[in-house]
């Protein structure tokens, strides 16, 4: 075995008849001081075991404490018998059975983990200590004795309490005991809740569907599985907290975790009642008074919120694990400061508790608290090497150490040392124009410095943002003070205007702040989607063709549940819809109440109103506000492309697809001619058969009915690729101009526009073109020629600087031109570090005619005493 004896005191032994006889005298008086009346008829052990698995638990505490007065001598009643007590909150009386059961019996592990339980959850620490030294002593002097599954599970639990390597457990114990026995659910349970506490979801959602292959419906790992589920795929948890559910209604797990997920969505009432029903079965269950707490936290009542607490810690009045519930939900709600002072009573109680020094390093890094954040992550590392999330946020750091800081008096930024060189100051730029129109706009008061982190790969904004290195979509995430973001690079496959999302991201910092962090997400979403709107329109969410579909559809969510529509979308698309109708009811909030509406319900909630409740205060009554603003959602998708129709085939959601499609569409078009569905499929149709000209019709209709239209799909960019295929280059510059105007994520509308504004030497467009596609992609060099280029043809040259700096970082396959020419424009600004450039210029290419005049110039200049010569001394 893998541990050493623990410990010198070993129980003593007992007869079989002395162990049967004094279980039969302590039964009794349990059951006289239970139930107060005679035993029930015995029952069949497996059928019990089934009641277990049903939640019928007062049943079972009948059916086995009369088995075990009948002189049952299986240890699994007695083992059901404290489960069944545990699970209907009798503590005390667990504790007394426990107490008393181990007095009668000298070898059993599975008892022992059992009574630690008991004595745990009535918070006697020092007892649940003694039955792990047992537990190791036992395996250690009688190793050949506990080879069977069942305990070598218990043995495997005891060395995880005790600290060994959970590698060891997993390899050396719990794997032979599943391979021996694979229909022991103990196994399963004790891996998957292993995997659970390292943050090992992937594995612990593995382990749990290998138990359910072999024990279908099982409440306790279908509820498991739910939790492996919890934190990236809430439709796969629910599914499965249904499931445990449906075999058991009584399941306290699966509803506390259903209860956690109705507050992630501000399903408040449901919470409650779903905590209620927990309380019919455990009448003072630890997490349910710890989650009450964060009900009445979340509504500002003190006295209940510490009623609650204290509920909690009833039994076991030094439980850290209370205080670390109602501090990790508090921080899911984004009150990172209450959920790290939560922590910090937990580490109180009980210092070693690993999950909320975990859970308090999380809080203190997404308050900007680094130096502390850093150190207490690096130290959950140092404890358990195992725990997935401590390792990724020690990896992180020494990513992190390797970025470069950019400052000014109110931001940090922190990026890759490349990308800082070549977009840094740009990203300063933008931040500071956001500062300078939001702050005033909502008169926030900061504290600064905001900190910002742009990661150039996505793993690493994974695992800032969300502790794991997958990135379920997010382009930028904001905490309050501390915005983490995806680098340009991240998204080249799928535009993003990364201007746009730090904009998003810094509306967040302002109206997080301003109220303390109190506000439900589709509020900060939807003031976040405006503000991008308002400032720059081909910013944000159009209403697209879907969208106007999902809105007459009557999928718009009731203004009341609107932050469950970000939890659980059903689609990608359900989610940006969410982003868009959050959005879409800050406009008619603003459009009904004035511009300031939005400041005073921000702070309303900053003093602790409700949602829902500030709304009917500043707006009016909840139900005329859902019913106003569906039927402004309604008129805003009716004035989409009125000039065309929207209907489709009947019976059908789209045209049909594959061999006959364009035929079945060409004739729904001649059946309904102004059709956009018709329209727009023919026309990609014949745009895809290279069919330019016969294309051009449908499309110029589409454009003109509908020049609102952006995307990968619109008519516009459509037409203007016909344009270019009929070499119609005026048209197709005119159409591109548009397009790139309307849409802030058209990288490759930008280059050909900037191709063709070169061509017709218009300059500004060249000029406009080019910094519409650095704000998508500024890791690119041909944004930067193109500015250059402009400058120097437009007689602006020393405006030619920045570019042409930026675009010797970024690799040019002709350094000695590019030296050249930065040379030159820093010659017409009487930079002296032209000479420098210039010999830079000769060095790549000697015979650089150019260069080599320029160099004559600059010598006859110093020579008569100009700004060169202190180029020249610069320079050596």
């Amino acid at each position: 075995m893998i541990l050493s004896p623990l410990g010198d005191v070993r129980p003593g032994r007992l007869s079989g008849f002395v162990r049967r006889s004094r279980a039969a005298v302590i039964v009794g008086v349990l059951m006289g001081c239970v139930f107060g009346g005679p035993a029930a008829k015995a029952a069949d052990l497996e059928e019990v075991q089934g009641w277990q698995l049903d939640g019928r638990y007062p049943e079972v505490v009948v059916a086995c404490t009369t088995a075990v007065a009948a002189g049952e001598r299986s240890e699994e009643w007695r083992l059901l018998l404290l489960r069944a007590l545990l699970d209907t909150g009798r503590v005390p009386d667990a504790h007394r059975w426990a107490t008393n059961m181990l007095a009668a019996d000298s070898r059993s592990l599975r008892l022992r983990w059992a009574a630690r339980e008991a004595f745990l959850a009535h918070g006697n620490a020092a007892k649940a200590a003694e039955m792990l030294e047992e537990i190791q002593q036992l395996v250690s002097s009688r190793v050949y004795s506990y080879r069977d599954p069942a305990s070598l599970v218990i043995f495997g639990r005891s060395a995880l309490a005790l600290g060994i390597d959970p590698k060891q457990v997993l390899e050396r114990i719990y794997a032979p005991a599943t391979k021996a026995d694979p229909t022991l659910r103990d196994v399963y349970l004790a891996r998957g809740e292993l995997a659970l506490s390292k943050s090992d979801f992937a594995l612990a959602g593995k382990v749990f569907d290998e138990g359910l292959e072999k024990l279908p419906n099982d409440p306790d790992l279908l509820s498991g599985r739910a939790r492996a589920f919890a934190e990236g795929d809430r439709e796969q948890m629910i599914l499965s907290l249904e499931a445990a559910l449906k075999r058991n209604p009584r399941h306290p797990p699966s509803l506390l975790l259903m209860a956690e997920h109705r507050v992630d969505s501000e399903d408040y009432a449901g919470a409650s009642n779903l905590l209620e029903k927990v309380r019919s079965v455990i009448p003072v269950h630890p997490d349910a008074a710890a989650l009450t707490a964060v009900l009445a936290h979340l509504r500002f009542d003190a006295a209940a919120e510490a009623a609650a607490r204290a509920t909690g810690l009833r039994h076991w009045t030094n439980n850290p694990r209370v205080d670390h519930l109602i501090g990790r939900k508090l921080s899911q709600k984004y009150r990172f400061a209450e959920g790290a002072e939560r922590q910090r009573q937990a580490l109180a109680m009980d210092p070693n508790y690993l999950p909320a020094s975990a859970q308090l390093a999380s809080d203190l890094l997404r308050l900007g608290e680094e130096a502390q954040g850093w150190q207490l992550a690096e130290e959950v590392h140092r404890r358990d090497a195992y725990d997935v999330a401590a390792y990724n946020l020690v990896t992180l750091h020494e990513v992190l150490t390797k970025f470069v800081t950019l400052t000014n008096a109110h931001f940090v930024v922190r990026m890759h040392a490349t990308e800082a060189a070549v977009y840094g100051d740009r990203v300063l730029e933008l931040l500071n124009r956001a500062r300078s129109v939001l702050v005033p706009k909502y008169g926030a008061e900061l504290q600064e410095p905001t900190l910002v982190e742009i990661f150039h790969q996505q793993k690493d904004f994974g695992v800032r943002t969300f502790g794991m290195p997958e990135n379920p979509g997010y382009l930028g995430v904001c905490f309050g003070r501390v915005i983490t973001a995806n680098s340009p690079a991240t998204s080249r496959s799928d535009p993003v205007n990364w201007e746009a999302v730090l904009w998003h991201e810094f509306c967040h910092v302002v109206t997080l702040q301003m109220t303390r962090n109190r506000m439900p997400r589709w509020f900060s979403e939807g003031i976040s989607v405006h503000e991008e709107m308002q400032a720059n329109p081909g910013w944000g969410q159009s209403l697209k063709p879907r969208y106007r579909e999902m809105i007459l559809d009557g999928e718009l969510t009731p203004v009341s549940r609107l932050s469950a529509a970000f939890l659980m979308p059903k689609t990608p698309m359900h989610l940006q819809f969410a982003y868009f109708e959050a959005g879409l009811l800050v406009d008619f909030l603003v459009g009904r109440q004035g511009p300031g509406v939005i400041r005073q319900i921000l702070l309303d909630l900053r003093e602790g109103g409700e949602i829902n409740t500030v709304l009917e205060k500043r707006v009016g009554p909840m139900a005329s506000l859902e019913a106003d603003f569906a039927t402004f959602a309604k008129e805003r998708a009716l004035a989409v492309a009125p000039g065309l129709t929207w209907n489709k085939p009947p019976g059908d959601d789209a045209l049909p697809d594959g061999p006959g499609s364009e035929a079945a569409s060409s004739q729904w078009l001649k059946d309904n001619p102004t059709n956009f569905w018709a329209l727009s499929e023919v026309a990609s149709s014949l745009v895809e058969a290279h069919a330019w000209e016969d294309a051009r019709a449908p499309l110029q209709l589409l454009r003109t009915r509908y020049p609102d239209q952006t995307g990968p799909g619109s008519a516009g960019r459509m037409l203007a690729q016909v344009e270019r295929a009929l070499g119609d280059t005026n048209a197709e510059r005119t159409l591109l101009a548009e397009v790139t105007l309307q849409d802030a994520a058209a990288p490759e509308e930008c280059l050909r526009l900037m191709a063709l504004a070169t061509g017709a030497a218009d300059w500004p467009q060249v000029t406009a073109a080019a910094e519409r596609f650095l704000a998508v992609n500024p890791l690119s060099p041909a944004p930067y020629r193109a500015l250059a280029l402009a400058a120097e043809s437009g007689g602006a040259v020393t405006n030619a600087v920045t570019p042409l700096r930026t675009l010797l970082l970024l690799d040019p396959p002709d350094p000695a031109e590019v030296h050249f020419r930065l040379a030159r424009a820093l010659h017409a600004a009487g930079d002296p570090g032209a000479r420098r450039e210039v010999i830079l210029a000769l060095e790549e290419s000697p015979r650089h005619r150019e260069a080599l005049r320029l160099l004559l110039v600059l010598d006859a200049e110093a020579k008569r005493g100009g700004g060169a010569a202190r180029g020249k001394a610069s320079f050596e």
